[in-house]
């Protein structure tokens, strides 16, 4: 008898995880908000919005194009034809967008989310934005009696596939702690930095921080390439040491494969660099670090790969 009784308490063990997952799932559909729009469904954004599908929720979407949708409408969302239309149907609103010029046009347009969402909707813009912007309509939205947060992510194409998103917010308390189990289906390190504003000003640091690393990893990988190493094993040392990081862990190797593909968009990379700079400005900061970087990426955009991954900043020095 002892010989299986421990197969059958390692079963019962998973079956009862299964379960309290299931109930957990069930409580959270079942409180609050049950019908969330989501507009954006990019390369982040159509992963984002299948975790919420998958957590029961009715989902209302809207993209520009529409088949980058289909995967999503085959798995049971609903089709809206304009951002308006996700307004009218919908009790919180989830936007992953390109651009601050996006988000401004969504969201304070005349057929933007605004002017069309009921009072009392919950909005979270997950683009990376400018600060001021986001407390723009955090106002306008508070005097509606909405809600908005600010809540930019960082992780990538990967972070956003395995649901593991690091997802940086500004706004009130109570509307993150309302919004917070919709957020915990989609990332794993959730943190209210502050007011409106505040999430996109802590996705400045991290673009900040990322910038000069990429600049790192490409040189150490031409590097290694140089002195005629191996450069897997050469990442196999270095990333377990003090020089690792987020890139040299899962970039690096994309780049050792030839792959280019964008988790993040170089052209967006440079947005978000762009915005750094401006509000390092208005703090009447210098960030040199910052400034070389979007330069490379201008150049490395301007040789045609806006449209790859941000590690494709290694073809400045690896051209073959």
């Amino acid at each position: 008898m002892g010989l299986y009784e421990k197969p059958y308490k390692n079963s019962l063990k998973i079956e009862t995880k299964k379960y309290t997952r299931s109930l957990m799932r069930e409580e959270i559909t079942t409180m609050g908000v049950k019908k969330i729009g989501f507009i954006g469904t990019g390369v982040m954004g159509k992963s984002m919005a299948s975790h919420l599908l998958k957590g029961g929720y009715d989902l209302y979407i809207y993209t520009r194009t529409k088949e980058k949708a289909v995967e999503l409408l085959d798995a049971g969302a609903i089709w809206c034809e304009t951002a308006a239309d996700v307004a009218r149907h919908s009790e919180a609103i989830i936007t992953i967008v390109g651009y601050p010029s996006d988000v401004e046009e969504i969201y304070l347009g005349q057929e933007g989310l605004l002017n069309h969402a009921k009072p009392g909707t919950y909005f979270v813009d997950m683009t990376t934005s400018s600060p001021s912007l986001a407390a723009n309509i955090a106002e306008q939205a508070k005097e509606r009696g909405m809600f908005s947060l600010d809540a930019p992510v960082s992780g990538g194409d990967v972070g956003a596939k395995n649901a593991t998103l690091t997802i940086m917010v500004g706004g009130e308390a109570e509307a993150f702690q309302e919004m917070k189990p919709i957020l915990q289906l989609l990332g794993q390190n959730i943190v209210l930095q502050g007011q409106a504003g505040a999430g996109q000003h802590t996705k400045m640091c991290n673009q900040i921080a990322i910038a000069t690393n990429m600049i790192g990893v490409c040189e150490a990988l031409i590097y290694a390439k140089k002195a005629g190493l191996d450069p897997e094993n050469v990442l196999a040392s270095i990333s377990a040491g003090a020089a690792g990081s987020w890139s040299l862990s899962n970039l690096a190797p994309r780049i050792i494969k030839g792959n280019f593909e964008p988790g993040f968009y170089v052209k967006h990379f440079i947005k978000d660099m762009k915005i750094a700079l401006d509000e390092a400005e208005r703090m009447n900061l210098d960030v040199p670090g910052l400034s070389l970087a979007k330069q490379l990426y201008e150049t490395i955009a301007e040789s045609g790969e806006e449209n790859s991954g941000t590690q494709a900043l290694y073809k400045l020095w690896n051209n073959e």
